[in-house]
């Protein structure tokens, strides 16, 4: 038997852990639905946010608040419940539950207790950002929200400075400039992407260097949506230049900056020549 296996009791319940959509309402599976719709009770981080995707899909379940600072005592209950055959599901405000969400400790408690956890796949931010941003995906480390308070903000950035692997993060659309100006003074000035609002109207990928985009960032009267930010691990700082030609094709599609000014503005943002980019500008036009 392998070590820490466990036996489920069969007229016991299920914990599913379902992943919901981030932004996109059509970004669930088929299964989650059904599985929304067949299970007893649906443990929610915000029951109100749940309701609304519930109501879409006309799905009517008992909702039980389990969020961070709850998490412990609701986990209780809703394993009562499972041990006496009801089946649960476990979804956050959006994306899979226990991957910057709470959930962890229901997770945990209901394997303790002999349950079956059962994932249920879905919409992820941290994945749909890293598979958009043109980064190096044979590894990465999903390192979530970091600290707030500078000191520890810098010892965390400390702590995965060396490591071999594109680098994901997640922040809030407040704080992005701030910790992306803290990581170019640990970090490097790396090349990186900050996605923002993923899946939903207005989604947006900022490609660069860290200084870079972080200028960018600077030129706007403010940075809305939730930010995933994905950076280049230390041995990857060759500029990205496939992502620069879509760049500069959607920019002269705009016609709004003259090559010059176009040029200056990507050499900055990327990182290189502007004689490169302004080559690149012209080639492009004259292929036209």
């Amino acid at each position: 038997m392998p070590l820490n296996s466990h036996t489920h009791n069969l007229n016991s319940g299920k914990l599913y852990i379902v992943s919901t959509p981030i932004g996109n309402l059509e970004d669930i599976t088929y299964r989650a639905v059904r599985t929304l719709g067949e299970v007893d009770i649906i443990a929610a981080e915000d029951t109100r946010r749940t309701l609304k995707l519930l109501n879409h899909y006309n799905i009517k379940k008992k909702l039980v608040a389990c969020h961070e600072h709850n998490e412990q005592e609701a986990a209780k209950g809703l394993i009562d419940q499972m041990l006496q055959g009801q089946n649960v599901a476990l979804v956050s405000d959006g994306g899979a539950p226990l991957i910057s969400d709470p959930g962890f400790r229901l997770v945990s408690m209901a394997v303790e207790s002999g349950l079956e956890a059962v994932p249920i796949p879905g919409a992820c931010a941290a994945i749909a950002g890293l598979c958009g941003a043109g980064l190096p995906t044979d590894r990465f480390m999903f390192c979530g929200f970091l600290p707030k308070k500078q000191g520890k903000l810098r010892e965390a950035l400390e702590n995965v400075k060396d490591v071999q692997a594109t680098l994901i993060f997640y922040e809030s659309p407040k704080r992005v400039l701030k910790v992306i100006e803290g990581m170019t003074q640990v970090l490097g000035d790396r090349t990186a992407v900050l996605a923002r609002e993923i899946t939903k109207i207005h989604e947006e990928f900022i490609r660069g260097t860290l200084s870079g985009i972080a200028e960018e960032l600077n030129s706007r009267e403010g940075v809305k949506g939730e930010c995933t930010l994905i950076v280049s691990g230390p041995e990857a700082q060759n500029p990205d230049l496939g992502s620069l030609d879509g760049l500069i094709r959607m920019e002269v599609a705009k016609g709004q900056l003259s090559a010059s000014k176009l040029s200056a503005k990507l050499a900055k943002q990327f990182g290189i020549e502007k004689k490169k980019v302004y080559a690149m500008i012209l080639a492009l036009k004259d292929a036209k």
